[in-house]
């Protein structure tokens, strides 16, 4: 009987099962977290997943399923993974619901400093009644109301007009309208001034991150994330890139699909902060150069090809209701400026959110992802890259690698003398594979412990059991099968090794090259901040001793959470920090690594643990010497 390949995500776990396996039985095998109360017998309906991409690989649908899964959900996919037969190459999606154990997101990061002037205001204004003698429509009564209070110039919307004859009249000629930019978006009968919502939107690559604010205090009054929903169709931008050139449909499937997202967050906070999604005027949106071109449905092929040019730079501002967003249908949704093609206004708002662009000081920027922004600089100039770091720091093509979910290894150590492996996971939950924050961690400690030498090699005659020969070559034993919530060993394999060492090395490339460009050493750097997720939860430690940056002295290493989220916090609450943003899509040298002379080399030599030019790394080498460093035999 063949075998079949299947894919979970958002996950990213993939793996060959016997045919006719059910997706809960390769899902265990894998180590996927899908929720079964009884056990696999189809009675509890807690495993439900939806087949994405392969409907006609798998067996009909059961009559458990009928009885657990409405139709309309059936229809879309969805399906039970006791009760659900592979019979070919399929994608699977295990939705939240159906998971034991939440993913671990990021949606903390520095607290937003900057003076309350939000786009968005709401005027409350007594309009004089209708009469016999004067005749006037109720548009120029409303508008000359707000004059005499000294708005003028404004002018009312159409939906703003649809409602406006029933606001007055319901509110005793007492309105309150909601103004952005000139123009009068929506009235209510009444005094609601006080009911006035904004939405900050964070779209990364693998998550989105939002955050409700109340813009009459600038006071944060909820944060939601979530898996972004276009992993089904890549992990990588690259990808999702390629799919809006190759599929007729494929920008409207990637809009839709992050609309979407964008919707559930929205409609969570909405629900816990007892605020109607009326209420929401406007929404600020950061995210890559690719997730910002999809998101407002502008083809993004172009940044797939020299000189990867982006459509559009500037902010732009939309209407909700052409866009999707389930706020306010008059409401505005303004997107920061793109610094290129790969540099995005995530990064602006990161920059915003540190600080960089104002201080005396030389600071870096660095958040980690699977394409890592890098921006160095003070006030006199600032330069960006962007480092294909891949997903590999997301846990895919690691072999037993995972996102930062419940049962995730995020934190490991080996005895130097037993090589025995200690490991905390998320949720203290039974191991189910290593995270990213796990992964350099093990990559850091085989390194201390000489399991693996300066090129990466493991070790082949250290004496111990948990070093051996495995399918792919060498690998090193993390836990035994009795240990995981898997049945099966974890292990971090040659290629596993071989993965990171691209990863860090191009992050490690790209600090490097722009250092060079502006003339700083290690020295001259007064603060490293660490942003994004992966970011926040790793150890700054572990990450210096396999050479992911420069070796900068760890007490300069600030971790600042999701700072694009920050940054685009502060963009809803003040027209000051949108004017900056705006100012710094034209401060920012960008950096081009593909092009870049230097880079080739600069990456080859990157490949080794910390570095091939020791020197670089004099501390840290230090500490290794010191314990069972062995450097690598003619690497240089």
């Amino acid at each position: 009987m063949s075998d079949v390949e299947i894919t979970f995500h958002p996950d990213g776990r993939r793996g060959r099962a016997p045919r006719e396996s059910t997706i809960l039985e390769t899902a265990r095998r894998l180590g996927v977290d899908i929720s079964s109360v009884c056990g696999g017998r189809g009675r509890c309906g807690m495993c439900v997943v939806r087949v994405v991409a392969g409907e006609g690989a798998v067996s009909p649908v059961t009559e458990e399923e009928r009885a657990l899964i409405n139709s309309g959900r059936l229809s879309d996919g969805h399906r039970l993974a006791c009760s659900t037969a592979v019979l070919g190459d399929v994608v699977v999606e295990v939705p939240p619901e159906s998971r034991r154990g939440r993913q671990k997101l990021q949606t903390e990061g520095l607290e937003t400093d900057v003076p309350l002037d939000p786009a968005v205001v709401k005027l409350t204004v007594r309009v004089e009644a209708a009469s016999i003698s004067d005749s006037r429509s109720d548009e120029e009564r409303t508008l000359k109301a707000l004059a005499d209070e000294g708005h003028s110039g404004l002018k009312l919307s159409l939906g703003s007009a649809r409602r406006l004859p029933s606001a007055l009249r319901e509110g005793g000629w007492t309105i309150t309208t909601t103004v952005i930019g000139g123009r009068v978006i929506d009235v209510e009968p009444g005094e609601t001034q006080e009911r006035i919502y904004g939405v900050a939107i964070d779209l990364g690559t693998t998550k989105l991150a939002s955050y409700l604010l109340d813009l009459s205090d600038g006071v944060l009054l909820a944060a939601e994330s979530t898996m972004n929903p276009q992993i089904p169709f890549g992990d990588d931008v690259i990808s999702r890139i390629t799919r809006t050139i190759e599929e007729r449909d494929g920008l409207e499937e990637l809009r839709g699909a992050v609309i979407n997202g964008v919707n559930e967050m929205l409609d969570r906070l909405c629900e816990r902060s007892g605020v109607r999604a009326e209420e929401v005027y406007e929404a600020t949106v950061v995210g890559n150069t690719a997730m910002h071109h999809i998101f407002l449905g502008i083809p993004p092929g172009a940044l797939a090809r020299s000189p990867y040019a982006p459509v559009v730079s500037r902010p732009i501002d939309a209407g909700a209701g052409a866009l999707g967003i389930e706020m306010n249908a008059g409401g505005n949704v303004h997107t920061l400026p793109v610094i290129a093609g790969f540099v995005g206004s995530d990064c602006i708002a990161g920059i915003l959110a540190t600080g960089v662009h104002k201080s005396r000081k030389v600071s870096f920027l660095i958040d980690v992802g699977t394409n890592t922004e890098i921006v160095v600089g003070n006030g006199e100039g600032l330069a960006a890259c962007s480092c294909a770091s891949g997903p590999a720091f997301e846990g895919a093509h690691i072999v037993h690698g995972m996102r930062a979910a419940s049962g995730a290894i995020e934190r490991l150590w080996i005895d130097r003398e037993t090589l025995e492996a200690e490991y905390q996971t998320i949720d203290d939950a039974e191991p189910l594979g290593i995270c990213g924050s796990g992964i350099v961690d093990a990559l850091a400690e085989m390194l201390r412990t000489g399991i693996v030498d300066s090129a990466g090699r493991i070790g082949r005659d250290l004496g111990s059991p948990r070093i051996r020969a495995g399918h792919g070559g060498m690998e090193f034993v993390i836990t035994e099968t009795g240990e995981s919530a898997t049945g099966r060993d974890i292990v971090i394999t040659q290629g596993d090794v071989m993965e990171l060492l691209k990863a860090k090395a191009a992050m490690y490339s790209g600090a490097s090259i722009l250092m060079d460009t502006l003339g700083l050493s290690v020295d001259s750097v007064d603060t490293v901040y660490l942003a994004g997720a992966f970011g926040s939860y790793l150890d700054p430690g572990s990450a210096r001793t396999i050479g992911m940056f420069p070796e900068f002295p760890l007490g300069r290493i600030r971790q600042v959470g999701n700072s694009a989220g920050t940054g685009a916090r502060m963009a809803l609450l003040s027209m000051e920090a949108r004017m900056e943003a705006e100012q710094l899509r034209g401060k920012v040298k960008y950096v081009e690594l593909a092009s870049h002379p230097g880079f080739g080399r600069e990456y080859a030599r990157a490949l080794f643990l910390p570095h091939i030019e020791l020197d670089r790394f004099p501390v840290t080498v230090g500490k290794l010497r010191g314990e069972s460093f062995r450097k690598a035999q003619g690497s240089r």
